[in-house]
């Protein structure tokens, strides 16, 4: 069984997808620390001057350098969604495919969760089944069993879960391999490969193509039933040590 485990992110980008869509079960990696101006709070649009990053506010406490992901809670009082709300649809109201996709997106932004992690698996999940990807999610801070840092703790969850195969993405390279070829995975008989996403090109607004944007930019431009092929088009796994 293959897996992948990610931390939950805000309208995360396509390589997200195409990663939930290599494997058999999908980890959101939720007890960690929040990592300030992250992924884990914001992503970016494509407008007329370029990109644009929307961020979501989340209550400050004490302690906030060791707040965890599943603890954090989103802060209301700067009527941030429907900022976000308006600047999507002035953005992408000339979009092919904004009629279709704006309704769905107000409806997993105007919620009721007040719970970054809760908040994020909950869009994340929700695009993906509308694009046809069903996949058995789990959330790391409902397993037992598990301990350890970085890949000593990811290995814990790929044997609590019953996996022998995970696909990492690129950017974790480093720890992973930080003090022997293919670090704990190998060590734990856990085969290893990485996603090498190769970033596809399709049809946007607003002049020359911009990549990394957040799924929501190809899905008005692509709509749901185009948009999956495009993501899977990206797709690019090298087998690890």
């Amino acid at each position: 069984m293959k897996v992948a485990i990610m931390q939950p992110g805000y309208i995360p980008w396509l390589g997200l997808f195409d990663l939930i869509d290599s494997v058999d079960k999908f980890v959101f990696l939720d007890d960690v620390k929040l990592q300030r101006n992250s992924w884990d709070v914001r992503n970016r649009i494509k407008t007329p001057q370029g990109e644009l990053y929307l961020t979501i506010p989340v209550r400050r406490t004490k302690g906030r350098d060791k707040l965890m992901i599943n603890k954090a809670l989103i802060n209301d009082s700067h009527r941030w969604r429907k900022k976000h709300l308006k600047t999507i649809e002035f953005v992408y109201k000339k979009a092919e495919f904004f009629n279709k996709v704006y309704p769905f997106l107000v409806k997993l932004i105007n919620n009721n969760i007040n719970k970054l992690s809760n908040f994020n698996i909950n869009i994340a999940i929700s695009i993906a089944e509308k694009l046809g990807i069903n996949k058995e999610f789990i959330i790391s801070s409902k397993l037992k069993n598990v301990t350890g840092k970085k890949d000593v703790r990811l290995v814990y969850i790929c044997k609590e879960i019953g996996c022998d195969q995970y696909v990492s993405p690129q950017g974790a390279v480093e720890y992973i391999e930080a003090k022997s070829p293919g670090g704990e995975f190998i060590k734990n008989k856990i085969e290893l490969f990485y996603q090498n996403y190769q970033h596809p090109v399709y049809k946007q607004l607003y002049g020359n193509f911009l990549a990394y944007m957040s799924i929501i930019d190809l899905l008005f431009n692509c709509g749901f039933i185009r948009s999956l092929k495009i993501i899977r088009d990206g797709r690019r796994i090298k087998k690890g040590y």
